[in-house]
């Protein structure tokens, strides 16, 4: 072979030998290269959050090969690798941990295919969002999460409403203040909008006729005040609402009743005061009801059909000043498990047997009232619902004692032993059900010395008893 052929033989063997140095995609493990451009951005991205410490040398040749850095995912363009997930925070024990002194480099808005961004207890101290380079992400991230960053203080940037491929934005127990961003409504393609545990304040803007497609909107425990927006109708798809521990106030707005998907309503905590009976009862695929706290107007609420809502699970009404007896539709919810009427005030009867022919009944509080009567519950349904189960603080309702030694069977605390009278010729007598029990099982001449007698013949029947006394000794 001549040296021409030895030379040409060395080039096709070994093509590598003559490379040198280049700024061409670097070869992963699994034979997919990676832009060392992006690769630098990403290591840069992460050195501002975990600290300039790490350097990704121990993860050769890159992320995206066989030593994958825990919370970042990749996917291939144009035969090249590209982040496409990156979570940062301590989600999982390998996950990597934000530094106290972190901050967001410009690099990371240089991940021009990342989809996915979760910051998970990453911001212990304050720090604000900047509002430029969100729009680097808009044709590109669908899930955006801020979750537990207690540091995350100011208001959310309105950039944030340029993310226009967004389909969850989750912005979850964190600092942020102020009014909500209206260019939130730009953000149509959302399923997912969940802005609870902050500190946002004012109203919320009226510009969800768009959101077509929103399966959960949560804005709970937050400062938001003002009436509920009519807009909030045009989200047919929406299964969750939760507007819960808020200032809003007003009436519901009508056009709640056209959301027919809803399966999750909660209003507690705020200050609605009406529009409940015109709206409510129409969704029928409500499965989760809860409106306690709200001072209503309690003719509105008495006078739901509850008997329509057949699918409801949960119905809280606690704490709402409702006054009148307790609704029959009640009885007929027969998938019902929870249902809190306490801290109103409720009169009348407690239909026991009725409420006990509920199947799936595993919760009834109905303490806090002026209920009056007897309860007439089975010793068997004290027992399923053990102290799921309150009727305290009813000045005039009574219970009956009932003999079990069963373990799990527990009284409701708080009531007072039923009294019965029973009469004997010319004596009327009054005794607790519980003494009568004891009758039943002692002899009549002991028992009588026990007895409370109210007859005309009260100093005679004081001797008689005095007499068995004797004897008795």
């Amino acid at each position: 072979m001549s040296w021409i052929h030895s030379l040409l033989f060395l080039f096709l063997v070994f093509p590598w030998c003559i490379t040198g140095e280049s700024s061409s995609p670097e070869v992963t493990d699994d034979g997919a290269p990676m832009d060392k451009s992006e690769r630098e951005a990403l290591y840069s991205a992460i050195q501002g959050f975990v600290g300039d410490s790490w350097n990704g040398s121990d993860l050769y040749p890159d992320p995206c090969g066989w030593t994958p850095i825990q919370g970042v995912s990749c996917d291939i363009y144009d035969d090249l690798w590209y982040v496409t997930e990156l979570t940062l925070g301590l989600v999982h024990e390998n996950s990597l941990s934000c530094t106290a002194s972190l901050k967001i480099k410009p690099q990371l808005f240089e991940l021009k295919h990342l989809k996915s961004l979760t910051f998970f207890d990453c911001f212990t101290s304050s720090t604000t969002i900047s509002k430029e380079d969100w729009v680097n992400f808009g044709n590109s991230l669908e899930s955006l999460e801020f979750r537990s960053n207690p540091g995350l203080t100011g208001e959310l940037p309105e950039t944030i409403g340029s993310l226009s491929n967004l389909k969850s934005l989750v912005v979850l127990e964190n600092g942020f203040s102020g009014k909500l961003p209206r260019s939130v409504c730009n953000l149509s393609s959302l399923k997912r909008l969940v802005l609870a545990g902050n500190s946002f304040t004012g109203t919320i803007p009226d510009c969800f006729n768009g959101f077509k497609d929103l399966l959960i909107l949560d804005l709970s425990r937050n400062s938001l005040s003002g009436t509920l927006p009519s807009s909030i109708g045009e989200m047919v798809s929406l299964l969750k609402l939760d507007l819960s521990n808020n200032h809003l106030e007003g009436k519901l707005p009508q056009e709640i009743g056209l959301l027919k998907n809803l399966t999750l309503l909660d209003l507690r905590n705020n200050r609605i005061s009406g529009g409940l009976s015109q709206s409510v009862e129409n969704i029928r695929s409500l499965a989760d009801l809860v409106l306690s706290g709200n001072p209503m107007d309690s003719d509105d609420v008495m006078g739901v059909k509850w008997e329509n809502m057949g699918n409801l699970v949960i119905l809280d009404l606690s704490k709402m000043g409702l006054r009148g007896e307790i609704p029959s539709g009640l009885i007929k919810l027969k998938r019902l498990r929870f249902l809190g009427l306490n801290d109103n005030e409720l009169t009348g009867t407690v239909p026991s047997k009725e409420l006990e022919t509920l199947p799936c009944l595993g919760a009834l509080y109905i303490n806090g009232n002026n209920l009056t009567g007897e309860l007439r519950f089975s010793r068997k349904f004290y027992e399923k619902m053990g102290t799921r189960f309150k009727a305290s603080k009813n000045p005039n309702l009574c219970q009956y004692d009932i003999v079990s030694e069963s373990p799990k069977y527990v009284l409701p605390l708080g009531l007072k032993p039923c009294k019965m009278k029973k009469t004997e010729g010319d004596l009327v007598i009054l005794q607790t059900l519980s003494n009568l029990k004891k009758e039943e099982s002692s002899s009549s001449m002991s028992l009588r010395v026990t007895r409370h007698v109210l007859s005309k013949g009260f100093m005679w029947d004081l001797l008689l008893e005095l007499s068995f006394i004797v004897l008795l000794k």
